[in-house]
């Protein structure tokens, strides 16, 4: 197959190389249609493949709606009726000051999951988790794996053009300790909840875990029937996780009983009124009447 160069003037500085169906010998096509013809493919080449780029493409219309998740019982009939639950498969966030009612969420999810004949894990950072409140709210301890970030070892302290105070270093390790426990323990799989429990650590110690990290114990939960609960004093996940409830404890509503001793002036603490508030929820599910639900927490001692 022979070709021949041309030039226009409508395109000057530019040659096109066409086939024989040119003038081979004078090297000058003069018929405007023809040009216009060979001028006109790679416009109609760029619109096919155009064409064949936006079949493959699936209109938003037409997609499929994600499956809402699983949802459990949290233990508390009013964190049911709000949330629907604990979701599966997903992250959510428990965050609250001290004696905002965390402990108590946890322990009734803990005894809720093993009641279903679910085996638990709970990372304690800090240390304090105590096992005989762990039974009095109904968990078999038999189902439970208590993992408790220890002592900081010497290594850690070994970081050169730093000068950290000893409660500092030791509440690094111990962010580390759970960072590589939470690691394992949802690679291995098999746990019907996992909770994360950061309380105890200082808020600016909690907040140096990446987003990154929170995405992968993301992706990791996900697709599983594990329900992964992060116990915090502020929430740190930010988008990654997929229910985050507040709980604040509400002071006009505690209730006081005399102290059975000689000391007129004592008393002790039988329950505590909590406020729970969902902040974020990407969960699928019927809206609620209210974002903010109320629930009593009793001491062991108050029956």
């Amino acid at each position: 197959m022979s070709t021949a160069v041309i030039s226009t003037s409508a395109a000057q500085g530019r040659f096109f190389v066409f086939d024989d169906a040119c003038d081979a010998g004078n090297h000058t096509v003069h018929d405007p249609e023809l040009i216009n013809s060979h001028l006109r493919r790679p416009q109609s080449a760029i619109k096919n493949q155009h064409s064949e780029i936006l079949s493959t493409v699936t209109p938003a219309s037409r997609l499929s709606i994600q499956p809402a998740p699983e949802m459990v019982s949290s233990g508390i009939t009013a964190i049911d009726t709000l949330t629907g639950g604990l979701p599966r498969g997903c992250l959510s966030e428990i965050f609250g000051p001290a004696s905002s009612g965390r402990t108590t969420l946890l322990l009734a999810a803990l005894a809720a999951a093993t009641r279903r004949g679910e085996f638990c894990a709970i990372v304690d950072a800090g240390d304090t988790l105590d096992s005989q409140s762990v039974a009095a709210a109904g968990a078999d301890l038999n189902q439970l794996l208590w993992v408790r970030c220890g002592e900081h070892s010497p290594q850690s302290s070994l970081r050169q053009g730093w000068n950290f105070s000893r409660d500092k270093i030791l509440s690094e390790h111990r962010l580390e300790q759970l960072l590589r426990v939470a690691d394992l323990l949802l690679e291995s799989g098999g746990f019907g909840l996992i909770a994360l429990d950061v309380c105890d650590l200082p808020v600016q110690i909690a907040r140096r875990i990446p987003l990154a990290t929170w995405f992968r114990f993301r992706r990791a939960v996900e697709h599983t029937p594990t329900v992964l609960l992060a116990i915090e004093r502020q929430a740190i996940a930010g988008s990654c996780s997929s229910l985050r409830l507040k709980l604040g404890g509400n002071r006009e509503q505690k209730q006081v009983a005399n102290c059975e001793t000689k000391l007129t002036h004592a008393y002790l603490l039988t329950e505590l009124e909590i406020r729970a508030k969902v902040v974020r929820s990407c969960l699928e599910r019927k809206s609620v009447r209210s974002a903010e639900t109320m629930f009593a927490c009793k001491t062991a001692w108050a029956g």
